[in-house]
């Protein structure tokens, strides 16, 4: 005997005897009609129901899943462009394709990441793309996401040149001028050699070790990545020129004397000569450096030629007119060609020098007292013609 569908489907389980008349069993058909009816209308209702709640279900889901698996027309996978508002964007050293997608749609740059991997297939292309911070819009098609990374012109950097000479509160204040990072954390970062990569030769110091170059830093690089970039560059800078690690101190120390004591380039080697020359003892120095760079570092005063008796009878480690020998430690941050020229000093057989012009920076070797003398007048001249320079 055939079950009507609606009792499947509804339960409708209740026994039934036989009829046992036939007015019975025509009184029975007669209440069966409109209890079918009325099962068709609920089924009806159901698929109605069903049906509602799938559309429904497919509307807030339907272009998720079209993203996910990467089909759909553009307008559920791209935004239509150009895009609203702002969103700063992080590239970091190292990311992928993959990962600046998912960064990009995170942030609500690229509705999915296929709309980005899509434009950035060119790999050729997409390695023109490089680390740093990019203000960019919200809502923005793939393509034009693509084009404004691959553009270096619009990485938010800081641009920070660092001259040669300084010193470390100046190389200090010069940095948090150009980032506006507080001067404090860098002198926190500086107490914690490990932390910027300083070597132990350096006994702690940070100073000579802050390599004077031009950096791009962006607005999230910390003061103590900062200095770790400048410590790592005059490492680099000291194994290129050749020297032992074991020497790197002492040789930071004369490259910082060279780049206190001369302005033009041709003059470093012969000064760091001038230096060793000095430093082997004996006659005419004695071992005494005798350079104004030292003493003026000792004083932490600068803008004058020359030296004041004050400042040479000091007992300052660093007044090199008093104590023997190279000072304890660099009196500034030397560039390359310092470095270089403490490394690989020109030969000769000087032991002195002057700048008789400080204007122009024009410097006299000399190998006796008496022609260094003769041109210590010639510097004591220009002192009188430019009274309050020296």
């Amino acid at each position: 005997m055939s079950q009507d569908f609606t009792e499947t489907i509804f339960g409708d389980e209740t026994p039934r005897r036989a009829p046992r008349t036939r007015r019975e069993a025509q009184s029975g058909r007669r209440r069966k009609r409109p209890r079918r009816g009325r099962r068709l209308l609920a089924v009806l209702l159901a698929v109605g129901l069903i049906g509602g709640a799938a559309y429904g279900a497919w509307t807030v889901l339907g272009p998720s899943v079209t993203g996910l698996f990467g089909g759909g027309d553009e307008g559920e996978v791209d935004f239509a462009g150009p895009g609203e508002g702002e969103v700063e964007v992080v590239v970091k050293q190292g990311d992928t394709g993959e990962v600046i997608a998912s960064t990009l749609r995170d942030a609500g740059v690229t509705r999915t990441r296929t709309a980005y991997l899509d434009a950035a297939a060119d790999p050729e292309s997409a390695a023109k793309i490089q680390p740093g911070t990019y203000t960019m819009l919200k809502g923005m098609k793939g393509l034009d996401a693509f084009t404004f990374l691959v553009d270096p012109q619009n990485r938010s950097t800081q641009r920070v040149t660092i001259r040669e000479g300084l010193w470390r509160d100046e190389t200090f204040a010069a940095l948090s001028k150009a980032t506006g990072v507080p001067v404090a954390q860098y002198e926190k970062a500086a107490k914690n050699p490990k932390s910027i990569g300083l070597p132990a030769e350096a006994d702690g110091s940070v100073e000579g070790w802050l390599f004077p170059a031009s950096y791009e830093f962006d607005d999230k690089t910390t003061a103590a990545q900062q200095l770790t970039q400048m410590v790592a560059l005059s490492v680099k800078t000291l194994e290129d020129a050749g020297v032992d690690r074991k020497d790197w101190e002492r040789t930071l120390t004369i490259a910082s004397i060279v780049e206190g004591e001369v302005s033009g380039d041709a003059d470093r080697g012969k000064v760091a000569r001038v230096v060793l020359n000095r430093l082997e003892g004996g006659p005419p120095s004695y071992g005494l450096l005798q350079m104004d760079s030292t003493v003026h570092y000792a004083a932490q005063q600068r803008g004058k030629a020359g030296t004041s008796d004050a400042q040479r009878n000091s007992d300052s480690p660093y007044n090199t007119y008093k104590v023997q020998g190279l000072p304890p430690g660099p009196i500034g941050n030397p560039g390359a060609a310092s470095i270089e020229a403490a490394a690989n000093p020109t030969p000769g057989d000087w032991v002195f020098f002057v700048t008789v012009d400080p204007s122009t920076g024009e410097t006299k070797f000399a190998t006796t007292s008496a022609e260094h003398n003769r041109n210590v007048q010639e510097f004591q001249q220009w002192c009188s013609d430019n009274p309050g320079k020296c």
